[in-house]
Protein backbone atom coordinates (compact mmCIF):
# COMPACT_ATOMS: atom_id res chain seq x y z
CA UNK A 1 0.00 0.00 0.00
CA UNK A 2 1.11 3.56 -0.73
CA UNK A 3 -0.15 6.29 1.60
CA UNK A 4 0.34 9.95 0.70
CA UNK A 5 -0.72 12.56 3.26
CA UNK A 6 -0.55 16.32 2.76
CA UNK A 7 2.36 16.00 0.35
CA UNK A 8 3.58 19.41 -0.80
CA UNK A 9 6.57 20.55 -2.83
CA UNK A 10 7.51 24.16 -3.45
CA UNK A 11 10.31 25.47 -5.62
CA UNK A 12 10.61 29.06 -4.50
CA UNK A 13 7.29 30.74 -5.25
CA UNK A 14 6.13 27.88 -7.48
CA UNK A 15 4.02 25.13 -5.92
CA UNK A 16 4.59 21.90 -7.85
CA UNK A 17 2.54 19.65 -5.54
CA UNK A 18 -0.07 21.15 -3.26
CA UNK A 19 -1.32 19.26 -0.17
CA UNK A 20 -1.83 15.97 -2.01
CA UNK A 21 -3.49 13.10 -0.13
CA UNK A 22 -4.42 9.67 -1.51
CA UNK A 23 -4.02 5.94 -0.91
CA UNK A 24 -3.01 3.34 -3.50
CA UNK A 25 -4.54 0.03 -2.45
CA UNK A 26 -3.13 -3.43 -3.16
CA UNK A 27 -4.96 -5.80 -5.47
CA UNK A 28 -5.80 -3.28 -8.17
CA UNK A 29 -4.11 -1.13 -10.82
CA UNK A 30 -4.31 2.56 -9.95
CA UNK A 31 -3.79 4.97 -12.82
CA UNK A 32 -2.13 8.33 -12.15
CA UNK A 33 -3.23 10.98 -14.65
CA UNK A 34 -2.79 14.68 -15.19
CA UNK A 35 -1.54 17.19 -17.77
CA UNK A 36 2.17 17.80 -18.20
CA UNK A 37 3.34 19.93 -15.31
CA UNK A 38 0.53 18.82 -12.99
CA UNK A 39 2.94 17.27 -10.45
CA UNK A 40 2.76 13.54 -11.21
CA UNK A 41 6.48 12.87 -11.59
CA UNK A 42 7.34 15.05 -8.61
CA UNK A 43 4.82 13.14 -6.50
CA UNK A 44 6.27 9.81 -7.57
CA UNK A 45 9.80 10.99 -6.80
CA UNK A 46 8.73 12.09 -3.34
CA UNK A 47 7.16 8.67 -2.70
CA UNK A 48 10.53 7.12 -3.59
CA UNK A 49 12.50 9.58 -1.46
CA UNK A 50 14.27 11.09 -4.49
CA UNK A 51 12.78 14.53 -3.83
CA UNK A 52 12.36 15.91 -0.32
CA UNK A 53 8.83 17.22 0.35
CA UNK A 54 8.28 20.71 1.67
CA UNK A 55 5.48 19.31 3.82
CA UNK A 56 3.58 16.06 4.33
CA UNK A 57 4.81 12.51 3.93
CA UNK A 58 4.57 9.37 1.81
CA UNK A 59 4.67 5.83 3.21
CA UNK A 60 5.06 2.46 1.53
CA UNK A 61 3.56 -0.33 3.63
CA UNK A 62 3.68 2.01 6.61
CA UNK A 63 7.31 3.11 6.24
CA UNK A 64 9.21 5.81 4.31
CA UNK A 65 10.94 4.38 1.26
CA UNK A 66 14.36 5.38 2.63
CA UNK A 67 13.79 3.14 5.67
CA UNK A 68 14.09 -0.07 3.61
CA UNK A 69 17.52 -1.74 3.68
CA UNK A 70 16.83 -3.58 0.42
CA UNK A 71 14.41 -1.21 -1.34
CA UNK A 72 14.04 -3.27 -4.53
CA UNK A 73 12.54 -6.06 -2.47
CA UNK A 74 9.77 -3.70 -1.36
CA UNK A 75 9.23 -1.30 -4.27
CA UNK A 76 9.95 -1.76 -7.97
CA UNK A 77 10.06 1.53 -9.82
CA UNK A 78 10.46 2.77 -13.38
CA UNK A 79 10.92 6.52 -13.72
CA UNK A 80 13.44 6.95 -16.54
CA UNK A 81 14.19 4.23 -19.06
CA UNK A 82 17.36 6.07 -20.15
CA UNK A 83 18.98 5.76 -16.71
CA UNK A 84 21.16 2.84 -17.84
CA UNK A 85 24.93 3.04 -18.47
CA UNK A 86 25.31 2.83 -22.25
CA UNK A 87 28.41 0.64 -22.08
CA UNK A 88 26.92 -1.99 -19.79
CA UNK A 89 25.03 -5.05 -21.03
CA UNK A 90 21.49 -5.70 -19.90
CA UNK A 91 22.65 -8.76 -17.97
CA UNK A 92 25.46 -7.01 -16.11
CA UNK A 93 23.28 -3.99 -15.37
CA UNK A 94 20.69 -6.23 -13.72
CA UNK A 95 23.34 -8.37 -12.01
CA UNK A 96 24.98 -5.36 -10.38
CA UNK A 97 21.64 -4.07 -9.10
CA UNK A 98 20.73 -7.55 -7.84
CA UNK A 99 23.99 -7.78 -5.90
CA UNK A 100 23.43 -4.40 -4.26
CA UNK A 101 20.02 -5.54 -3.02
CA UNK A 102 21.07 -9.06 -1.99
CA UNK A 103 18.97 -10.64 -4.74
CA UNK A 104 20.00 -14.07 -6.09
CA UNK A 105 21.81 -13.96 -9.45
CA UNK A 106 19.30 -16.48 -10.86
CA UNK A 107 16.60 -13.84 -10.63
CA UNK A 108 18.37 -11.89 -13.40
CA UNK A 109 17.68 -14.64 -15.94
CA UNK A 110 14.09 -14.89 -14.74
CA UNK A 111 13.27 -11.22 -15.31
CA UNK A 112 15.11 -11.17 -18.65
CA UNK A 113 12.72 -13.90 -19.74
CA UNK A 114 9.70 -12.05 -18.37
CA UNK A 115 10.50 -8.84 -20.27
CA UNK A 116 11.60 -10.61 -23.46
CA UNK A 117 15.26 -9.57 -23.42
CA UNK A 118 16.99 -12.95 -23.00
CA UNK A 119 18.32 -12.89 -26.59
CA UNK A 120 19.73 -9.37 -26.09
CA UNK A 121 21.06 -9.94 -22.56
CA UNK A 122 24.75 -9.60 -23.49
CA UNK A 123 24.32 -6.60 -25.78
CA UNK A 124 25.28 -3.14 -24.56
CA UNK A 125 22.32 -1.05 -23.55
CA UNK A 126 23.63 1.91 -25.57
CA UNK A 127 22.52 0.09 -28.72
CA UNK A 128 19.01 -0.63 -27.48
CA UNK A 129 15.91 0.90 -29.00
CA UNK A 130 13.60 2.96 -26.76
CA UNK A 131 11.28 -0.02 -26.41
CA UNK A 132 14.15 -2.30 -25.36
CA UNK A 133 15.39 0.25 -22.82
CA UNK A 134 11.85 0.44 -21.50
CA UNK A 135 11.75 -3.34 -21.10
CA UNK A 136 15.09 -3.23 -19.28
CA UNK A 137 13.74 -0.58 -16.91
CA UNK A 138 10.73 -2.78 -16.20
CA UNK A 139 13.10 -5.70 -15.56
CA UNK A 140 14.84 -3.61 -12.90
CA UNK A 141 11.46 -2.86 -11.31
CA UNK A 142 10.60 -6.57 -11.22
CA UNK A 143 14.02 -7.75 -10.05
CA UNK A 144 13.25 -7.92 -6.33
CA UNK A 145 9.80 -9.49 -6.84
CA UNK A 146 8.38 -6.51 -4.90
CA UNK A 147 4.85 -6.19 -3.47
CA UNK A 148 4.67 -2.59 -4.76
CA UNK A 149 5.19 -1.42 -8.36
CA UNK A 150 5.45 2.26 -9.27
CA UNK A 151 5.82 2.93 -12.98
CA UNK A 152 5.93 6.20 -14.90
CA UNK A 153 4.80 5.85 -18.53
CA UNK A 154 5.63 2.11 -18.84
CA UNK A 155 4.20 1.80 -22.38
CA UNK A 156 6.42 4.57 -23.75
CA UNK A 157 8.30 3.26 -26.80
CA UNK A 158 6.65 -0.16 -26.81
CA UNK A 159 5.13 -1.62 -29.96
CA UNK A 160 1.51 -2.94 -29.90
CA UNK A 161 2.62 -6.39 -28.73
CA UNK A 162 4.68 -4.76 -25.99
CA UNK A 163 1.76 -2.60 -24.89
CA UNK A 164 -0.45 -5.66 -24.61
CA UNK A 165 2.31 -7.47 -22.70
CA UNK A 166 2.73 -4.71 -20.10
CA UNK A 167 -1.06 -4.48 -19.70
CA UNK A 168 -1.23 -8.19 -18.95
CA UNK A 169 1.75 -7.96 -16.59
CA UNK A 170 0.24 -5.11 -14.58
CA UNK A 171 -3.16 -6.74 -14.26
CA UNK A 172 -1.56 -10.06 -13.28
CA UNK A 173 0.55 -8.28 -10.65
CA UNK A 174 -2.55 -6.67 -9.16
CA UNK A 175 -4.40 -9.99 -9.20
CA UNK A 176 -1.54 -11.43 -7.14
CA UNK A 177 -2.24 -8.81 -4.49
CA UNK A 178 0.47 -6.30 -5.36
CA UNK A 179 0.07 -2.54 -5.20
CA UNK A 180 0.36 -1.22 -8.77
CA UNK A 181 0.62 2.55 -9.36
CA UNK A 182 1.00 3.64 -13.00
CA UNK A 183 1.31 7.11 -14.50
CA UNK A 184 0.42 7.52 -18.15
CA UNK A 185 -0.99 9.67 -20.94
CA UNK A 186 -2.43 6.98 -23.23
CA UNK A 187 -6.09 7.07 -22.20
CA UNK A 188 -7.24 4.12 -24.30
CA UNK A 189 -4.62 1.90 -22.66
CA UNK A 190 -5.30 3.21 -19.17
CA UNK A 191 -8.99 2.43 -19.65
CA UNK A 192 -8.07 -1.20 -20.39
CA UNK A 193 -5.53 -1.53 -17.58
CA UNK A 194 -6.56 0.48 -14.53
CA UNK A 195 -9.31 -0.20 -11.98
CA UNK A 196 -8.94 3.09 -10.10
CA UNK A 197 -7.78 6.54 -11.15
CA UNK A 198 -6.20 9.53 -9.43
CA UNK A 199 -6.04 12.78 -11.41
CA UNK A 200 -3.84 15.75 -10.58
CA UNK A 201 -4.42 19.28 -11.83
CA UNK A 202 -2.15 22.19 -10.91
CA UNK A 203 -0.58 20.04 -8.23
CA UNK A 204 -3.82 19.06 -6.50
CA UNK A 205 -5.94 15.90 -6.55
CA UNK A 206 -9.19 16.55 -8.42
CA UNK A 207 -10.31 12.93 -8.93
CA UNK A 208 -9.82 9.82 -6.79
CA UNK A 209 -12.32 7.14 -7.79
CA UNK A 210 -12.90 4.02 -9.86
CA UNK A 211 -12.48 4.19 -13.62
CA UNK A 212 -16.15 3.29 -14.10
CA UNK A 213 -17.38 6.01 -11.74
CA UNK A 214 -15.07 8.61 -13.29
CA UNK A 215 -16.33 7.85 -16.80
CA UNK A 216 -19.96 7.90 -15.70
CA UNK A 217 -19.57 11.18 -13.85
CA UNK A 218 -17.30 13.08 -16.21
CA UNK A 219 -17.93 11.83 -19.71
CA UNK A 220 -20.80 12.66 -22.00
CA UNK A 221 -23.25 9.81 -22.55
CA UNK A 222 -25.83 10.58 -25.23
CA UNK A 223 -27.93 8.99 -27.95
CA UNK A 224 -27.13 9.35 -31.63
CA UNK A 225 -30.24 9.61 -33.84
CA UNK A 226 -30.40 9.73 -37.63
CA UNK A 227 -33.72 10.49 -39.29
CA UNK A 228 -34.94 12.14 -42.50
CA UNK A 229 -37.25 14.12 -40.19
CA UNK A 230 -34.43 15.64 -38.13
CA UNK A 231 -35.94 19.11 -37.44
CA UNK A 232 -39.37 17.69 -36.47
CA UNK A 233 -37.78 15.01 -34.28
CA UNK A 234 -35.51 17.59 -32.65
CA UNK A 235 -38.49 19.78 -31.77
CA UNK A 236 -40.40 16.77 -30.40
CA UNK A 237 -37.54 15.61 -28.17
CA UNK A 238 -36.78 19.12 -26.97
CA UNK A 239 -40.42 19.54 -25.95
CA UNK A 240 -40.05 16.37 -23.86
CA UNK A 241 -37.09 17.81 -21.91
CA UNK A 242 -34.15 16.54 -23.96
CA UNK A 243 -31.12 18.57 -25.00
CA UNK A 244 -30.58 18.12 -28.72
CA UNK A 245 -27.45 19.07 -30.66
CA UNK A 246 -27.26 18.84 -34.43
CA UNK A 247 -23.96 17.28 -35.47
CA UNK A 248 -22.07 18.35 -38.63
CA UNK A 249 -23.50 15.46 -40.68
CA UNK A 250 -27.08 16.27 -39.63
CA UNK A 251 -27.41 13.53 -37.00
CA UNK A 252 -28.92 14.44 -33.63
CA UNK A 253 -27.00 14.04 -30.36
CA UNK A 254 -29.66 13.70 -27.67
CA UNK A 255 -29.09 14.00 -23.92
CA UNK A 256 -31.73 13.58 -21.24
CA UNK A 257 -33.81 10.79 -22.75
CA UNK A 258 -33.12 7.05 -22.97
CA UNK A 259 -32.79 5.65 -26.50
CA UNK A 260 -35.86 3.42 -25.97
CA UNK A 261 -37.96 6.46 -25.06
CA UNK A 262 -36.70 8.34 -28.12
CA UNK A 263 -37.80 5.44 -30.32
CA UNK A 264 -41.23 5.35 -28.69
CA UNK A 265 -41.77 9.10 -29.16
CA UNK A 266 -40.69 8.97 -32.82
CA UNK A 267 -42.96 5.99 -33.50
CA UNK A 268 -45.89 7.76 -31.88
CA UNK A 269 -45.51 10.62 -34.33
CA UNK A 270 -44.83 8.42 -37.34
CA UNK A 271 -41.24 9.69 -37.72
CA UNK A 272 -38.89 7.24 -39.43
CA UNK A 273 -35.54 6.60 -37.70
CA UNK A 274 -32.58 5.20 -39.62
CA UNK A 275 -30.18 4.92 -36.68
CA UNK A 276 -30.62 4.99 -32.91
CA UNK A 277 -27.50 4.31 -30.80
CA UNK A 278 -26.76 4.88 -27.11
CA UNK A 279 -23.21 6.27 -27.00
CA UNK A 280 -21.13 5.60 -23.91
CA UNK A 281 -18.58 8.09 -22.64
CA UNK A 282 -14.87 7.22 -22.60
CA UNK A 283 -12.05 7.73 -20.13
CA UNK A 284 -10.40 10.11 -22.58
CA UNK A 285 -13.53 12.25 -22.83
CA UNK A 286 -13.96 12.37 -19.05
CA UNK A 287 -10.29 13.25 -18.58
CA UNK A 288 -10.28 16.02 -21.19
CA UNK A 289 -13.42 17.57 -19.75
CA UNK A 290 -12.10 17.70 -16.22
CA UNK A 291 -8.60 18.91 -17.12
CA UNK A 292 -9.66 21.46 -19.74
CA UNK A 293 -9.46 24.40 -17.28
CA UNK A 294 -5.78 23.63 -16.64
CA UNK A 295 -5.04 23.44 -20.36
CA UNK A 296 -6.68 26.84 -20.87
CA UNK A 297 -4.80 28.25 -17.87
CA UNK A 298 -1.41 27.00 -19.13
CA UNK A 299 -2.07 28.29 -22.66
CA UNK A 300 -3.01 31.71 -21.31
CA UNK A 301 0.20 31.81 -19.28
CA UNK A 302 2.27 30.74 -22.27
CA UNK A 303 3.47 27.55 -20.57
CA UNK A 304 4.72 24.92 -23.04
CA UNK A 305 2.73 21.69 -23.06
CA UNK A 306 5.73 19.60 -22.03
CA UNK A 307 6.98 21.81 -19.22
CA UNK A 308 7.44 19.58 -16.18
CA UNK A 309 5.35 16.72 -14.89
Amino acid sequence: MIEVRGLTKRYGARVAVDDVTFTVEPGRVTGFLGPNGSGKSTTMRMILGLVAPTAGHALVDGRPHRAFDRPLRRVGALLDADAVPAGRSAYHHLASIAASNDIARGRVDEVLDVVGLRAAARRRAGGFSLGMRQRLGIAVALLGDPPVLLLDEPVNGLDPDGVRWIRTLLRKSAAEGRTVFVAGHLMSEMALTADHVIVLSRGRVIVDTTIAEFVRGGARGDVLVRSPYGPRLSALLTARGATVTVEPDGALAVEGLAYSRIGELAAGEGLVIHELVARQGSLEEAYLRITEPEAVHRAADGVPDGAGA
